[in-house]
């Protein structure tokens, strides 16, 4: 049988194994008790193949039929017909999207275009460097915590944009054989007479695993459907993690393969498949979060789009400006929020990509300062060099 361990690298000296379970308990003052878990889509989303410009007369000239089946949200734009849970979230008002986004970055380096999207920089940097969750973790209103917030990466190390001062741990499903509850029982014994904190984190530890192990009642198991990646295992964890009373509220998910630059298969194929798992986990996080929902939002970003036309291989190469999400319950959704540039002749960037208009720190920003609540001049430190972008508004419903 194998087991999900929970892996802890927490940051600032905290000690490897100094978990969240281990903190006692938090004193959250009555109200809201917001959540954000950022999804990074890594190899750069194509999001005209996802969030179809079906209205710009271009875009049939450019894909033709291998764009597949999609479903119009509105007079431009159309959702692949490969994602019916975020369909259902944007008939539901729990779904937002904008297109035409993109960070400062202008190269066509993944290493590069991670680097901007990560750090919330303007520029590359080099160096020791902090990422911009990890900030906003730092200056995030403790609303009557004992302990300061903390964060969570579902990775097997601490990302670029978890980064930072404020603690961090990690997770990520790993296979082997689980201890069983007698060698659990010896080691806590032994513990607690030579060290009693490290007892009392590897009894947390332990509930925490043998609760990521079970799946909660009326909520489905992963999903499993053949040439599909399983997305599903690390979003329905990260949700269990942060919807627990004392968990974490910030926390960064990595989901690679986005990179399509040779059969791309929008329509089936790879593409479509990612996507569809893409949909599996996004449904499995809002199953997840259960009652916490209303208090959470997950964003969908990536680090650049793909080229307007196809190239000889029937993929895409490194493109500008791409689509992103907002998803939670209490967003005012069902929209797609978009400076449309148009993919015409002489609209396209350098006449290959979809050309940015909207800053993606700007709508970051927007989620900053509307759900988690951090003062407008915490935006600074959060994404320095931004005093000319101002944070999107009108994005949470009060």
């Amino acid at each position: 049988m194998t087991h999900p361990v929970m892996r802890r690298a927490v940051l600032g000296g905290l000690g490897s194994l100094f978990a969240w379970p281990y903190l006692p308990r938090l004193a959250h003052a009555a109200g809201r008790d917001p959540r954000l878990l950022v999804v990074i889509l890594r190899g750069g989303l194509d999001g005209i193949s996802m969030l179809q410009p079906v209205g710009d007369p271009a875009f049939a000239a450019l894909r033709g039929a291998e764009a597949g089946e999609s479903v119009r949200l509105d007079d431009i734009f159309a959702l692949h017909a490969n994602m019916p849970k975020l369909l259902a979230m944007f008939r539901d008002g729990e779904a937002l999207a904008m297109h035409a986004a993109h960070t400062p970055y202008r190269g066509r380096s993944h290493f590069d275009g991670q680097d901007v999207l990560e750090s919330g920089l303007p520029r590359v940097t080099t160096g020791e460097r902090t990422g911009w969750l990890n900030r906003a973790l730092v200056s995030l209103p403790r609303g009557g915590r004992v302990a300061p917030p903390k964060g969570l990466a579902v990775a097997p190390v601490v990302p670029v944009i978890m980064q930072g001062p404020a603690p961090v741990e990690t997770w990520q499903l790993q296979q082997f054989r689980y201890a069983n509850e007698d060698l659990v029982a010896r080691l806590l014994d032994l513990y607690e007479a030579r060290d009693p904190r490290l007892a009392e984190a590897l009894r947390s530890g332990a509930m925490l695993d043998h609760m990521m192990q079970e799946t909660p009642p009326g909520q489905p198991g992963a999903v499993r459907v053949p040439g599909r990646p399983d997305f599903v295992t690390e979003a329905a964890a990260a949700a269990r993690i942060m919807a627990q009373p004392d968990g974490p509220r910030v926390a960064a998910l990595g989901l690679n393969g986005w990179d399509t630059h040779a059969a791309q298969g929008t329509a089936r194929g790879n593409l479509a498949n990612r996507l569809g798992a893409l949909d599996d986990a996004l449904g499995a996080l809002r199953t997840g979060m259960g009652p916490v929902w209303p208090d959470t939002v997950v964003a969908v970003v990536t680090e650049f789009g793909r080229t307007a036309r196809l190239n000889g291989t029937g993929g895409t190469d490194h493109g500008m400006a791409t689509a992103a999400l907002l998803l939670g319950g209490r967003l005012k959704g069902g929209r797609v929020l978009a400076d449309w540039p148009g993919l015409g002749p002489g609209q396209l960037n350098e006449d290959r990509d979809l050309r940015p208009t909207t800053d993606l720190r700007a709508v970051l920003a927007g989620v900053m300062v509307e759900h988690l609540q951090l003062a407008p001049s915490a935006i600074a430190q959060v994404f320095p060099d931004t005093a000319a972008v101002r944070p999107y508004s009108g994005l949470i419903r009060a």
